[in-house]
């Protein structure tokens, strides 16, 4: 009585999906979870919910428990009743009318009556189970969301404009999350289990997937996803949303197209990649530009673009391709730019000659808090990578390379501001010599925890003007003079 999506047979050794929280398609539902501990008494400070709040609250808590379990029940059918060989050709549509009618059959069979909300979110969830990611599809398709981070299977979070929130997004248990978590790594070729505990990979919209599972994970898988953002952010964007000035922008505008080196510095989530991207639509499109990353996250705008991506190694600890691989075959490649998504290790070697070679305008990311200590950072990670020299060769390497560091930070309010950028200007002595030619003023918070402050110019004229002028980016003083 079903399409062609009904299972007649299984080819042989076809491996099945397991149904949501079991370890086998023969397994039976699971059973109810446990009664949730009684609250604790209400102190002083928290008064007691009131009791038409708590009835309700154990209302939703109950029929959500509920609708886990029809789903648990309704998923082993579908995994009965489906011909999984012919999903891959299957449309989006044609699926979910097969899984609906399976759906409404099993629940006629179970005497179980839902309205039509719950049938068509139960649906929706099955759909994802089968196809998708599960629970974690709906965090996927919404355009607030940046970054999803589970933290076991009961604990699913969220970043939306910089603040990081609880969700209601939860799974069955931890076999559930485990499930989901070997559906992606396996489509990458990947695995992780107790001899390989984490994983890193990217989905097939580009997000960047991070994973690891227990016994390295003590109270539950970890997962984090760094979503793609499809959209590509320009300069004007980055002005509209108060990340940098239009000052700022003229100024990025000369250094980048007069071909000065740049590093973008930052913490984690600062938007060090989305600057770049940024920075990067200043480029002539008359030029060959070749992107090395770690996870292919850079939407560059040009019309010469060559992009590599590292791979990690197999299973059997072989085939491993680093960034530095990619990075010395680019140098045999004729490119005018090179761009490595990020610098982390002992491909600086490879980037820093690179810069010093001819392949001005490149440009990289690190992670670093100030542009002084980017600095340190490139020091120590030539140290990482066992090559000898004094410290003053290893600076003066630098300094010659390196002409621009722009920093880019995330205040406590969640707003993304680039907070400084500074010129190398050469050594004095054996300390590499800096000038800051605008920075991030902060001027206090307001009572909604939102940061008051004001972009401004040091004073200093820039260290490239010169340059500039000659490339035809006659900036005005004015740019550099500061308010006061």
């Amino acid at each position: 009585m079903f399409s062609r999506f009904k299972k007649n047979e299984t080819p042989a050794g076809k491996p099945s999906l397991a149904p949501v929280g079991s370890g086998a398609a023969s397994d039976r539902v699971a059973a109810p979870a446990a009664p949730a501990a009684k609250p604790a008494a209400p102190s002083r400070a928290a008064p007691a919910a009131a009791p038409a709040e708590a009835i309700a609250s154990d209302k939703e808590r109950k029929r959500k428990e509920k609708m886990m379990e029809l789903k648990v029940e309704l998923h082993k059918r579908l995994l009965e009743n489906l011909n999984l060989a012919a999903l891959e050709s299957a449309t989006e549509a044609s699926l979910k009318t097969e899984i609906a009618d399976i759906s409404s059959e099993a629940l006629s069979e179970m005497s179980v009556a839902l309205n039509a909300t719950d049938r068509a979110q139960l649906n929706q969830e099955l759909y994802d189970e089968v196809m998708g990611l599960g629970p974690l599809e709906p965090l996927l398709k919404d355009e607030s969301v940046n970054d999803i981070l589970v933290n076991g299977p009961q604990r699913v979070f969220v970043e939306r404009k910089g603040k990081l929130e609880l969700t209601d997004i939860t799974f069955k248990d931890e076999r559930h999350l485990l499930r989901i978590i070997d559906k992606i790594v396996s489509a990458v070729g990947r695995r992780v289990d107790e001899s390989n505990p984490y994983c890193d990979a990217r989905l097939a919209d580009g997000s960047r997937f991070n994973c690891m599972v227990p016994p390295v994970a003590v109270d539950g898988s970890l997962v984090s996803i760094r979503k793609f953002k499809k959209e590509k952010l320009k300069v004007q964007d980055l002005v509209n949303f108060g990340a940098f000035t239009e000052e700022m922008a003229l100024y990025l505008q000369a250094a980048v197209s007069c071909r000065l080196n740049v590093i973008v510095s930052g913490g984690t989530g600062s938007g060090k990649t989305t600057t770049l991207n940024a920075l990067s639509s200043f480029i002539d499109n008359h030029e060959r530009v070749l992107t090395i990353e770690d996870t292919a996250e850079l939407q560059l705008q040009q019309v010469h673009v060559g992009r590599m991506e590292s791979r990690p190694p197999n299973v059997e600890g072989k085939g491993a391709v680093t960034q530095r691989d990619c990075l010395r075959n680019a140098l045999r490649m004729r490119p005018d730019r090179i761009i490595v998504g990020e610098t982390r290790g002992e491909e600086v070697i490879d980037m820093l000659q690179a810069m010093n070679t001819g392949h001005d305008g490149s440009m990289t990311t690190i992670h670093a808090n100030s542009a002084r200590d980017g600095i340190s950072r490139l020091e120590n990670m030539v140290a990482m990578a066992g090559i000898e020299m004094p410290l003053k060769a290893v600076r003066s390497q630098i300094a010659s390379a390196v002409n621009l560091i722009v920093q880019a930070s995330r205040l406590q309010d969640g707003s993304r501001r680039m907070v400084s950028i500074t010129e190398i200007t050469g050594m004095e002595g054996e300390v590499i010599s800096m000038q800051e030619v605008f920075r991030y003023e902060r001027l206090g918070v307001e009572p909604n925890g939102k940061i008051i402050g004001r972009f401004n110019a040091t004073g200093v004229r820039s260290h490239y003007s010169e340059r500039f002028r000659q490339w035809g980016f006659d900036l005005p003083a004015s740019i550099y003079e500061p308010i006061v």
